[in-house]
Protein backbone atom coordinates (compact mmCIF):
# COMPACT_ATOMS: atom_id res chain seq x y z
CA UNK A 1 0.00 0.00 0.00
CA UNK A 2 1.09 3.75 -0.83
CA UNK A 3 2.13 6.06 2.22
CA UNK A 4 -0.42 8.51 1.64
CA UNK A 5 -0.81 11.15 4.49
CA UNK A 6 -3.29 10.72 6.99
CA UNK A 7 -6.77 12.57 7.71
CA UNK A 8 -8.13 12.36 10.62
CA UNK A 9 -11.78 11.23 10.74
CA UNK A 10 -14.41 13.11 13.56
CA UNK A 11 -16.09 9.84 16.07
CA UNK A 12 -19.72 9.41 14.73
CA UNK A 13 -21.99 8.75 17.13
CA UNK A 14 -25.26 6.55 15.22
CA UNK A 15 -27.00 3.24 16.62
CA UNK A 16 -25.12 0.11 15.75
CA UNK A 17 -27.41 -0.96 12.83
CA UNK A 18 -26.61 2.50 11.16
CA UNK A 19 -23.15 2.24 11.55
CA UNK A 20 -21.77 2.84 8.24
CA UNK A 21 -20.45 -0.23 6.21
CA UNK A 22 -16.78 -0.68 5.32
CA UNK A 23 -17.01 -1.17 1.43
CA UNK A 24 -13.44 -2.70 1.42
CA UNK A 25 -12.91 -6.26 -0.31
CA UNK A 26 -9.14 -7.45 -0.73
CA UNK A 27 -9.10 -9.76 -2.93
CA UNK A 28 -9.49 -13.66 -1.55
CA UNK A 29 -11.73 -12.08 1.14
CA UNK A 30 -15.08 -14.06 2.00
CA UNK A 31 -18.41 -12.12 2.52
CA UNK A 32 -20.70 -13.61 4.61
CA UNK A 33 -24.03 -12.75 6.52
CA UNK A 34 -24.92 -14.17 9.92
CA UNK A 35 -28.61 -13.86 10.49
CA UNK A 36 -29.14 -17.66 12.87
CA UNK A 37 -28.53 -16.34 15.94
CA UNK A 38 -31.34 -14.16 17.00
CA UNK A 39 -30.70 -14.06 20.82
CA UNK A 40 -27.43 -13.68 22.04
CA UNK A 41 -26.14 -13.09 26.01
CA UNK A 42 -24.79 -9.93 27.39
CA UNK A 43 -22.89 -10.47 30.87
CA UNK A 44 -22.56 -7.84 33.36
CA UNK A 45 -20.76 -9.47 36.60
CA UNK A 46 -19.91 -7.94 40.21
CA UNK A 47 -23.29 -6.10 41.05
CA UNK A 48 -22.99 -5.28 44.62
CA UNK A 49 -26.87 -5.32 45.66
CA UNK A 50 -26.02 -5.16 49.33
CA UNK A 51 -23.60 -4.34 51.96
CA UNK A 52 -24.09 -6.96 55.16
CA UNK A 53 -22.01 -7.94 58.08
CA UNK A 54 -19.10 -6.47 56.82
CA UNK A 55 -19.47 -7.88 53.38
CA UNK A 56 -20.26 -6.83 49.35
CA UNK A 57 -23.44 -9.47 48.20
CA UNK A 58 -22.99 -9.80 44.39
CA UNK A 59 -24.90 -10.86 41.59
CA UNK A 60 -24.39 -11.94 37.99
CA UNK A 61 -26.64 -11.14 35.07
CA UNK A 62 -26.91 -13.07 31.90
CA UNK A 63 -29.32 -10.90 29.67
CA UNK A 64 -30.27 -11.37 26.01
CA UNK A 65 -29.18 -9.32 23.88
CA UNK A 66 -32.77 -9.57 22.01
CA UNK A 67 -33.54 -6.95 24.09
CA UNK A 68 -37.48 -6.68 24.58
CA UNK A 69 -40.37 -9.38 24.17
CA UNK A 70 -41.49 -9.75 20.73
CA UNK A 71 -44.69 -7.75 22.18
CA UNK A 72 -42.58 -4.80 23.46
CA UNK A 73 -42.64 -5.58 26.92
CA UNK A 74 -39.83 -6.66 29.34
CA UNK A 75 -38.14 -9.99 30.20
CA UNK A 76 -38.90 -12.62 32.88
CA UNK A 77 -36.63 -13.02 35.81
CA UNK A 78 -35.31 -15.37 37.37
CA UNK A 79 -33.25 -15.37 40.38
CA UNK A 80 -31.21 -18.07 40.67
CA UNK A 81 -28.87 -19.42 43.66
CA UNK A 82 -26.43 -21.77 43.29
CA UNK A 83 -26.06 -24.21 45.64
CA UNK A 84 -22.71 -24.43 48.17
CA UNK A 85 -23.52 -26.63 51.27
CA UNK A 86 -24.34 -23.15 52.70
CA UNK A 87 -20.54 -22.19 52.65
CA UNK A 88 -19.21 -19.79 50.17
CA UNK A 89 -20.85 -19.72 47.08
CA UNK A 90 -18.83 -20.13 43.56
CA UNK A 91 -20.99 -18.16 41.09
CA UNK A 92 -18.88 -19.30 38.40
CA UNK A 93 -19.79 -23.45 38.40
CA UNK A 94 -23.13 -22.74 36.33
CA UNK A 95 -22.53 -19.69 33.99
CA UNK A 96 -22.76 -22.51 30.72
CA UNK A 97 -25.98 -23.76 31.80
CA UNK A 98 -27.50 -20.10 32.81
CA UNK A 99 -26.12 -18.30 29.50
CA UNK A 100 -28.09 -21.68 27.74
CA UNK A 101 -30.92 -20.50 29.70
CA UNK A 102 -30.88 -16.60 29.16
CA UNK A 103 -30.45 -17.65 25.73
CA UNK A 104 -34.41 -18.43 26.14
CA UNK A 105 -35.39 -15.06 26.60
CA UNK A 106 -35.10 -15.24 30.59
CA UNK A 107 -33.05 -12.31 32.52
CA UNK A 108 -31.20 -14.83 34.55
CA UNK A 109 -29.00 -12.99 38.30
CA UNK A 110 -26.85 -15.57 39.66
CA UNK A 111 -27.01 -14.14 43.52
CA UNK A 112 -24.18 -14.91 46.02
CA UNK A 113 -25.65 -15.01 49.61
CA UNK A 114 -24.32 -14.60 53.12
CA UNK A 115 -22.70 -18.05 53.63
CA UNK A 116 -22.70 -20.00 56.74
CA UNK A 117 -19.36 -18.95 58.14
CA UNK A 118 -20.74 -15.26 58.07
CA UNK A 119 -24.27 -15.43 59.19
CA UNK A 120 -26.42 -18.65 60.47
CA UNK A 121 -29.75 -19.25 59.25
CA UNK A 122 -32.25 -17.26 58.22
CA UNK A 123 -29.47 -14.82 56.42
CA UNK A 124 -29.66 -16.80 52.99
CA UNK A 125 -33.51 -16.65 52.51
CA UNK A 126 -33.29 -12.81 53.71
CA UNK A 127 -30.54 -11.82 51.17
CA UNK A 128 -32.25 -13.70 48.19
CA UNK A 129 -35.51 -11.52 49.14
CA UNK A 130 -32.89 -8.98 48.62
CA UNK A 131 -31.52 -9.28 45.44
CA UNK A 132 -35.27 -9.77 43.92
CA UNK A 133 -36.12 -6.46 45.81
CA UNK A 134 -32.88 -5.01 44.02
CA UNK A 135 -33.51 -6.24 40.65
CA UNK A 136 -37.07 -4.69 40.88
CA UNK A 137 -35.92 -1.68 41.73
CA UNK A 138 -33.73 -1.66 38.64
CA UNK A 139 -36.02 -3.48 36.42
CA UNK A 140 -35.86 -0.90 33.66
CA UNK A 141 -31.98 -0.84 33.90
CA UNK A 142 -32.30 -4.71 33.30
CA UNK A 143 -35.18 -5.03 31.30
CA UNK A 144 -36.92 -6.75 33.93
CA UNK A 145 -40.87 -7.54 34.04
CA UNK A 146 -41.09 -7.33 37.59
CA UNK A 147 -44.79 -8.84 37.38
CA UNK A 148 -42.92 -11.97 36.20
CA UNK A 149 -40.61 -13.27 38.53
CA UNK A 150 -38.73 -16.49 39.63
CA UNK A 151 -36.83 -18.08 42.22
CA UNK A 152 -34.58 -21.13 41.12
CA UNK A 153 -31.89 -22.87 43.03
CA UNK A 154 -30.13 -25.99 42.97
CA UNK A 155 -28.41 -27.76 46.64
CA UNK A 156 -28.32 -25.45 49.39
CA UNK A 157 -29.61 -22.60 47.36
CA UNK A 158 -32.70 -24.51 46.45
CA UNK A 159 -33.41 -24.44 50.11
CA UNK A 160 -32.87 -20.75 49.90
CA UNK A 161 -35.17 -20.64 46.80
CA UNK A 162 -37.97 -22.20 48.88
CA UNK A 163 -37.93 -20.30 51.48
CA UNK A 164 -37.80 -16.85 50.06
CA UNK A 165 -40.63 -17.70 48.16
CA UNK A 166 -42.46 -19.12 50.71
CA UNK A 167 -41.93 -16.71 53.24
CA UNK A 168 -42.34 -13.80 50.21
CA UNK A 169 -42.93 -10.46 51.94
CA UNK A 170 -43.56 -11.85 55.25
CA UNK A 171 -40.92 -13.31 58.27
CA UNK A 172 -37.95 -13.59 57.96
CA UNK A 173 -36.93 -10.05 56.26
CA UNK A 174 -34.80 -7.08 56.52
CA UNK A 175 -35.82 -3.60 55.58
CA UNK A 176 -33.63 -2.74 52.79
CA UNK A 177 -35.47 -1.97 49.84
CA UNK A 178 -38.81 -2.54 51.49
CA UNK A 179 -40.69 -0.15 49.33
CA UNK A 180 -41.21 -2.76 46.48
CA UNK A 181 -41.80 -6.61 46.99
CA UNK A 182 -40.19 -10.07 47.52
CA UNK A 183 -42.84 -12.49 46.11
CA UNK A 184 -42.31 -14.85 43.23
CA UNK A 185 -44.67 -15.89 40.82
CA UNK A 186 -43.28 -19.48 41.11
CA UNK A 187 -40.29 -21.66 42.78
CA UNK A 188 -37.90 -24.11 41.01
CA UNK A 189 -36.26 -26.53 44.02
CA UNK A 190 -33.95 -28.87 42.55
CA UNK A 191 -32.17 -31.76 44.91
CA UNK A 192 -32.73 -28.76 47.36
CA UNK A 193 -32.16 -30.03 51.19
CA UNK A 194 -35.91 -29.75 53.33
CA UNK A 195 -35.94 -30.93 57.06
CA UNK A 196 -32.20 -31.55 58.10
CA UNK A 197 -33.06 -32.90 61.35
CA UNK A 198 -34.09 -36.15 58.97
CA UNK A 199 -31.33 -35.70 56.90
CA UNK A 200 -29.01 -38.52 58.18
CA UNK A 201 -31.51 -40.77 59.16
CA UNK A 202 -31.09 -41.64 54.78
CA UNK A 203 -28.17 -42.79 53.28
CA UNK A 204 -25.90 -40.39 52.83
CA UNK A 205 -22.07 -39.68 51.73
CA UNK A 206 -21.63 -37.43 54.73
CA UNK A 207 -22.79 -36.51 58.04
CA UNK A 208 -25.20 -33.96 58.62
CA UNK A 209 -26.03 -34.02 62.33
CA UNK A 210 -22.72 -32.54 64.08
CA UNK A 211 -21.74 -29.20 64.82
CA UNK A 212 -19.33 -28.98 61.80
CA UNK A 213 -21.55 -30.43 59.22
CA UNK A 214 -23.13 -28.01 56.79
CA UNK A 215 -26.59 -28.07 58.82
CA UNK A 216 -24.81 -27.64 61.51
CA UNK A 217 -23.03 -24.60 61.11
CA UNK A 218 -26.00 -23.37 59.31
CA UNK A 219 -27.77 -23.57 62.52
CA UNK A 220 -24.92 -21.51 64.09
CA UNK A 221 -22.20 -24.77 65.03
CA UNK A 222 -24.34 -26.79 67.34
CA UNK A 223 -25.80 -30.47 66.80
CA UNK A 224 -28.63 -30.59 64.65
CA UNK A 225 -30.33 -33.49 66.71
CA UNK A 226 -29.74 -31.42 70.16
CA UNK A 227 -30.96 -28.35 68.42
CA UNK A 228 -34.59 -28.94 67.35
CA UNK A 229 -35.81 -25.39 68.04
CA UNK A 230 -32.95 -24.08 65.76
CA UNK A 231 -33.12 -27.02 62.87
CA UNK A 232 -37.01 -27.17 63.20
CA UNK A 233 -37.73 -23.53 61.86
CA UNK A 234 -34.82 -24.59 58.84
CA UNK A 235 -37.96 -26.62 57.39
CA UNK A 236 -39.58 -24.87 54.42
CA UNK A 237 -42.66 -27.01 55.21
CA UNK A 238 -43.16 -25.32 58.74
CA UNK A 239 -43.26 -21.80 57.09
CA UNK A 240 -46.48 -22.72 55.09
CA UNK A 241 -49.48 -21.43 55.82
CA UNK A 242 -52.84 -22.51 54.44
CA UNK A 243 -54.47 -18.76 54.58
CA UNK A 244 -51.18 -17.81 52.57
CA UNK A 245 -50.52 -18.47 49.17
CA UNK A 246 -47.89 -20.36 48.14
CA UNK A 247 -46.17 -19.61 44.91
CA UNK A 248 -46.06 -22.66 42.43
CA UNK A 249 -43.25 -25.05 43.15
CA UNK A 250 -41.18 -27.43 40.76
CA UNK A 251 -38.99 -29.81 42.09
CA UNK A 252 -36.51 -32.10 40.52
CA UNK A 253 -34.50 -34.62 42.65
CA UNK A 254 -32.41 -37.58 41.95
CA UNK A 255 -33.08 -41.00 43.03
CA UNK A 256 -29.25 -41.67 44.00
CA UNK A 257 -28.48 -38.54 45.11
CA UNK A 258 -25.34 -38.57 47.45
CA UNK A 259 -25.31 -35.89 49.58
CA UNK A 260 -29.27 -34.89 49.86
CA UNK A 261 -31.19 -37.45 50.55
CA UNK A 262 -33.85 -38.12 47.82
CA UNK A 263 -36.42 -38.28 50.84
CA UNK A 264 -35.77 -34.60 51.57
CA UNK A 265 -38.00 -33.66 48.66
CA UNK A 266 -40.33 -36.40 49.08
CA UNK A 267 -41.09 -35.21 53.01
CA UNK A 268 -41.60 -31.19 51.60
CA UNK A 269 -43.45 -32.70 48.53
CA UNK A 270 -46.10 -34.59 50.67
CA UNK A 271 -46.62 -31.70 53.02
CA UNK A 272 -47.67 -29.51 50.11
CA UNK A 273 -49.73 -32.00 48.78
CA UNK A 274 -51.51 -32.28 52.17
CA UNK A 275 -52.51 -28.34 52.09
CA UNK A 276 -53.47 -28.37 48.70
CA UNK A 277 -50.35 -25.98 47.89
CA UNK A 278 -49.49 -26.21 43.68
CA UNK A 279 -46.51 -28.66 43.17
CA UNK A 280 -45.00 -30.42 40.12
CA UNK A 281 -42.74 -33.41 41.14
CA UNK A 282 -39.61 -34.86 39.11
CA UNK A 283 -37.42 -38.09 40.06
CA UNK A 284 -34.60 -38.58 37.84
CA UNK A 285 -33.81 -41.60 37.77
CA UNK A 286 -29.87 -42.62 38.31
CA UNK A 287 -29.48 -38.95 38.30
CA UNK A 288 -27.16 -37.87 41.68
CA UNK A 289 -26.19 -34.64 43.34
CA UNK A 290 -26.24 -32.45 40.57
CA UNK A 291 -25.09 -34.20 37.86
CA UNK A 292 -25.95 -37.54 35.65
CA UNK A 293 -28.62 -36.14 34.07
CA UNK A 294 -29.26 -32.20 35.69
CA UNK A 295 -26.89 -30.50 33.30
CA UNK A 296 -28.89 -32.00 30.38
CA UNK A 297 -30.93 -29.54 28.07
CA UNK A 298 -33.53 -32.04 28.63
CA UNK A 299 -33.64 -30.94 32.45
CA UNK A 300 -33.38 -26.89 31.58
CA UNK A 301 -36.31 -27.62 29.16
CA UNK A 302 -38.82 -29.11 32.25
CA UNK A 303 -37.65 -26.03 34.00
CA UNK A 304 -38.41 -23.69 30.95
CA UNK A 305 -41.45 -25.47 30.25
CA UNK A 306 -42.77 -25.12 33.95
CA UNK A 307 -41.85 -21.54 34.36
CA UNK A 308 -43.61 -20.06 31.12
CA UNK A 309 -46.50 -21.81 31.96
CA UNK A 310 -46.80 -20.70 35.56
CA UNK A 311 -45.57 -17.16 34.44
CA UNK A 312 -47.58 -16.97 31.35
CA UNK A 313 -44.56 -16.07 29.09
CA UNK A 314 -44.98 -16.88 25.15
Amino acid sequence: MKNLEKTYVEPISVPPEEFPADPALPEGCRELRLTDDPMGVSFVSNVIYARRDGVELHLQLFLPTAGMMPDGKRRPLVVFIPGSAFMQQNLDQMVPELCDFARRGWVVANVEYRHSGIAPFPAQAEDAKTAMRFLRLHGAEYGVDPEKTAYFGTSSGAHTALMAGITGDGEPDTPLYGEVSAEAAAIVDWFGPTDIQWMSCCPSTMDHVAADSPEGLLIGGKNVWEHPELAGPVDPASWLRQEKETPPILMMHGDRDILVPFDQSVRLYGRLREMGKSVEFYKLLDASHGFNGFRSRAAWDVADEFLRRKLGVR
